[in-house]
């Protein structure tokens, strides 16, 4: 392996001069590559002799593209069989963001400042939470090229390794906390939402509030998994966004949850007026879901929002006003301020009861151990729960308790 500088001739009299890295791969076979500049041949030289002896390096001739590489990769999220909807937020990465920036590269050329640029354009006209998730897509396509010896080197990997620790070192960005208040409803002003609740939704918002279901989850809540004499629920199934009935978000989504006595009283006679679904042979209606359409089949999820949350939140006064984009509150011809629903989803009513399940009892919530808070919110993992509602848990180390616990310790 070498590096060697080689001059020539032009015809026009001129002298061209390039630098050449001449080495063997790992299969035996002698390969060259040219540089206009020392410092680039140095750099390649140091890279492919590491490689070649890890058995990696994959020449430029053999290279895919980062279209190609994609190509592979949806293939094999086909062939695990990986949710419908989560194909075709891969697929649309792909086809609008990636193959138009990057997809006639050479996975063996690509390199971090070739990232940071597709990452910098990204962000002229995309919201940082889709370049997050693009980044991250490229990243999982280069993994997915690596085990196949398509590539060497994950620079997605190599990129976020570096910003983890420069984040790490300068503590000035920090994810921000789930706030009450903000991101999730007071007790009050769930109160107030369930008070202007009325016909149906009255049920569906009760069994979010003192659940903490999923929307999907809510969606493909059958009966026959609520047992309204034992006070519990069992999740075992959920609709996607397709109105597809699968199996729930994970191995732990799995799970029984208990009901409270109001909330069974208000299924009890939510039931006796369900909408039942009809058999297109025998025309007999079938009580299945618990909150269907008005056909009994599966409700679409933009409906529980727009016709039942917000309305409820309009209703309760639980609102924000609407903010033109200089930050000052819209005004009607009539010089009313506009205000539109405080909390944009349902998953505000699920961030709500796992607040409810830390709070202490003293303030009205069930104090429960942080283990079972996981269980109920059929988290993976405790460290998803942890990171997510950690900072809601009671301290219990300052005021009375820590005079108490200090005084028996000295005891």
């Amino acid at each position: 392996m070498s590096v060697r500088k080689r001059a020539w001739l032009n015809r026009d009299g001129s002298q061209g001069e390039a630098w050449v890295v001449a080495y063997t791969d790992q299969t035996g076979v002698r390969r060259i590559k040219t540089f206009d500049r020392k410092k680039d041949a140095d750099a390649f030289h140091a890279v492919v002799g590491v490689d070649v002896r890890k058995g990696i390096h994959v020449p430029d001739s053999q290279s895919i593209t980062v279209a190609e590489a994609a190509e592979l990769w949806l293939e094999s999220g086909e062939a695990e069989q990986l949710e419908r909807s989560t194909l075709d937020s891969y697929r649309d990465h792909v086809t609008w963001h990636l193959t138009p920036l990057l997809g006639a590269i050479k996975l063996s050329q690509l390199s971090i400042p070739m990232v940071r640029h597709f990452e910098d354009t990204l962000r002229k006209n995309r919201s940082p939470a889709m370049v997050r998730k693009v980044r991250s897509s490229l990243g999982a396509i280069l993994a997915d090229a690596q085990e196949r010896g398509l590539v060497a080197r994950n620079v997605v990997r190599d990129l976020r390794g570096h910003r983890s620790r420069r984040k790490k070192g300068s503590g000035k960005r920090q994810d921000r906390r789930l706030q009450v208040g903000v991101d999730i409803p007071t007790p009050e002003e769930v109160r107030a939402l369930l008070q202007q609740a009325e016909g149906h939704w009255r049920p569906f918002l009760m069994t979010a509030v003192f659940t903490g279901l999923r929307s999907s989850e809510l969606r493909g809540l059958r009966w026959q998994d609520v047992d309204l004499e034992k006070g519990e629920l069992h999740v075992r199934q959920r609709a996607d966004r397709y109105n597809e009935i699968g199996r729930p978000k994970s191995a732990a989504g799995t799970r029984t949850v208990p009901l409270p006595p109001a909330l069974i009283h208000e299924l009890r006679q939510w039931k006796l007026g369900c909408p039942k679904r009809i058999d297109q042979h025998d025309k007999i209606g079938k009580l299945v879901l618990v909150f269907p359409n008005g056909r009994g089949n599966i409700e679409n999820n933009a409906n529980l929002r727009q016709r039942g949350l917000v309305p409820a939140m309009l209703c309760a006064k639980v609102t924000r006003p609407v903010l033109d984009r200089h930050g000052h509150p819209k005004r009607d011809s009539a010089g009313k301020p506009l205000v539109q629903a405080k909390y944009s989803g349902l998953h505000a009513l699920r961030h709500f009861y796992a607040s409810w399940c830390i709070n202490r009892k003293v303030d009205g919530g069930l104090e429960l151990p942080a283990k079972v808070v996981q269980e109920r919110l059929g988290h993976a993992s405790i460290v998803m729960t942890m990171d997510t509602y950690g900072h809601l848990f009671p301290r219990n180390d300052d005021g009375t308790d820590l005079a108490a616990a200090a005084s028996a310790l000295l005891a």
